[in-house]
């Protein structure tokens, strides 16, 4: 390997070869100039690690170099011939905004109508909604008082609609927004200040209401002809954990757990009822489980990168 220019590992090599062929030194002297060349050798092999010859993820390589694509004479935007997407007229718009002619701007003459040529704006409309639901009150002749059930959904004098609920849901789990940033935005352009724990409150409904998803997750899982598996670090609370993943084409099952090895893998419930092909990075653990094992190609690359 090379730093700044400089052959380190000709240097070590050479600095072991004196180091052997010294007779003077004394035993004591010559196992810590060894133990100082293993701990050169060791933290050199670390420094030199990033995504593209080990399992460290793109995120923690130092200085990462842009793309090698360089900027061309040609303008900005789709170029000739390139077959482009765009918006499509639809059929049934919103709203139509009729605009007529001041006919006072016309030449003088007998006009006809002839129809309308039309242009489409899409946009959005973000905006509260509040719906009020008034239930109605008899009272017989004996005073008895008589009240329409509310929707099972209403429960409470203010509150707020699955709607909202979802949205915060979506921005919080999918969009990954802090839950500052979520307040922000339903603050300022919703006009609905929201507590933290309200947040977290619809997110832990969500998941809740997922649990039947979840099992049927699993089991398409446990029955796929070929899954792939893998863990990556993440924080919770400060602390560090690990989310595992589990997929096929067509399913994803991510589990956060404190434990990174079979522990967590066997809680998940997935990999011991596993006997398809198991694609990994040929991690220790995932050879613990009755399957068949293929290993990620991306991985040997790395590994063969760093050799």
């Amino acid at each position: 390997m090379k730093i700044d220019n400089v052959d380190v590992d000709s240097a070590v090599t050479h600095a072991r070869q004196l180091l052997a062929a010294e007779r003077d030194i004394s035993p004591a002297l010559k196992s810590a100039l060894e133990m100082i060349l293993l701990l050169v050798t060791v933290l050199l092999n670390r420094v030199t690690l990033n995504s593209k010859n080990s399992s460290k993820p793109p995120a923690s390589d130092p200085n990462r170099k842009k793309g090698s694509r360089k900027k061309s004479d040609k303008p900005s935007g789709g170029q000739k011939s390139h077959v482009g997407t765009t918006l499509q007229k639809i059929e049934d718009p919103d709203d139509i905004e009729v605009i007529s002619i001041d006919r006072r701007t016309l030449p003088k003459g007998q006009y006809t109508e002839d129809g309308f040529e039309t242009r489409q704006v899409f946009d959005i409309d973000i905006s509260r909604v509040v719906i009020e639901y008034q239930a109605q009150r008899l009272i017989n002749e004996n005073g008895q008082c008589f009240i329409a059930p509310f929707p099972d959904n209403v429960t409470k004098a203010v509150q707020y609609g699955n709607g909202i609920k979802a949205h915060i849901v979506y921005l919080s789990q999918y969009q990954l927004l802090p839950y500052n940033r979520i307040q922000e935005y339903l603050t300022d352009q919703l006009g609905m200040p929201i507590s933290e724990g309200s947040i977290y409150n619809f997110n832990k409904q969500a998941y809740e209401k997922l649990a039947k998803f979840e099992a049927i997750c699993k089991e398409k899982l446990v029955v796929s002809p070929c899954i792939h598996a893998d863990e990556t670090g993440i924080n919770i609370n400060g602390k560090r954990h690990w989310l595992h993943g589990t997929s096929n084409d067509k399913w994803t099952h991510f589990f956060p757990h404190a434990k990174r090895g079979t522990e967590a893998m066997n809680e998940i419930n997935i990999l011991p009822r596993y006997h398809g092909i198991l694609c990994h990075d040929h991690w220790k653990p995932y050879y613990k489980y009755d399957c068949t094992h293929s290993l990620c190609n991306a991985h040997h690359l790395r590994e063969l990168t760093r050799a």
